[in-house]
């Protein structure tokens, strides 16, 4: 009950959060011309060829708050306007392209997390020895490696020397066909997890290959900033008093390490990591891009290269909207890795 109490003051706090955040948004529609903002409005390509009655109709000549609460209006209708760039309304591109980078974000983040948690560990508990160093200088190269040089390079080496081992793209084009026919039922527009309940493994393996070179680039790059947090706070814990203590009760070095120290050593890895998360699910630009992996990212810069103002603000409200979930789920999270943190927010 307690823990539901707080999530219900939590979510009614984000209410004038992303009112904020959309006053915000709209405001930066104000640069520009009653003609631009009308295709804010536009649910068809028919009301394109007719912005003058676009812009009568919502009054975009008219004072700001008042434009403002009628743009708002729209958008809890799900009206967010129409995206030039792929030709559909923004709503439906934002369902579309989705999928494509929450699928990335589902299998990156887990290995991002994971062995940078795993190897930060180590190389704290072997501060200064040889593990720490080559972990470090590891850490140094996955860190400084652009992301498109590593994606080129993987493209080169699996699908160039080795024969499309290992292609670009979300399925190959017979897989990509049958998702798309009536015998392949769509529940999520998630590859994998949509194979599977199709029970449907060539479409599941041909998915999980195509994801292997975008997954692995993500994780060599991200996961180098999560590795040397972890070293960090996991440093910082293992000077603390309570350790000195519990190895002076001769408690074994493996349960000093896994069970005191890394648990409160997690606090900042766990704020790191939820945006990690939405990062990539709001779309990874360079990545989707270089393996033809068309996600809300690659839509996202398609519009903003193009000025489809519809699109773009139709991306940044959806990204505010995410973060800030995502920033009510760490804070939820808190309360059940480091149990001094009441649900209130106060320390016991």
């Amino acid at each position: 009950m307690e823990l539901r109490s707080y999530i219900i003051r939590r979510l009614l706090l984000l209410v004038p959060v992303i009112f904020g955040v959309t006053l915000f948004i709209f405001g930066i529609t104000m640069f520009f011309s009653p003609t631009e903002r009308a295709t804010l409005y536009v649910s068809s390509p028919q009301q394109m060829r007719d912005l003058p009655t676009i812009i009568e109709r919502y009054g975009l000549d008219r004072p700001f708050f008042i434009q403002y609460g009628t743009w708002l209006g729209q958008v809890l209708r799900g009206n967010l306007g129409w995206s030039n760039v792929v030709s559909m309304p923004v709503g439906h591109a934002i369902v579309h392209y989705l999928p494509a980078s929450l699928e990335l974000a589902m299998f990156a983040t887990p290995l991002i997390i994971l062995t940078g948690i795993f190897f930060g560990t180590r190389a704290a508990a072997h501060k200064d020895k040889l593990f720490d160093h080559s972990t470090r200088v590891v850490a140094i190269l996955g860190w400084s490696l652009p992301t498109f040089w590593l994606g080129l390079i993987l493209l080169m080496v699996f699908y160039g020397y080795f024969r499309g081992l290992l292609p670009p793209g979300r399925l190959t084009i017979s897989n990509e066909i049958l998702v798309t026919s009536t015998d392949f039922i769509r529940y999520t527009r998630i590859n994998t997890i949509d194979a599977i309940l199709n029970l449907n493994g060539p479409v599941l393996l041909d998915a999980l290959r195509h994801l292997v070179m975008p997954v692995v680039t993500l994780t060599v790059v991200s996961m180098a900033f999560i590795m040397r947090l972890m070293r960090s706070s996991m440093l910082e814990s293992l000077g603390k008093g309570y350790i000195l203590s519990a190895r002076a009760k001769g408690l074994d070095e493996k349960v000093v390490i896994n069970k005191h120290a890394r648990r409160n050593a997690l606090i900042p890895v766990i704020t790191v990591s939820g945006y990690v998360f939405a990062d990539l699910a709001n779309g990874v630009v360079i990545t989707e891009s270089i393996f033809s992996f068309k996600g809300i990212g690659w839509w996202a810069w398609l519009a903003a290269v193009r000025l489809d103002i519809p699109s773009v603000l139709g991306f940044a409200l959806f990204n505010a909207v995410l973060l800030v979930l995502i920033n009510l789920l760490v804070d939820v999270l808190y309360t059940r890795v480091d149990p001094r943190v009441r649900l209130g927010g106060t320390v016991q």
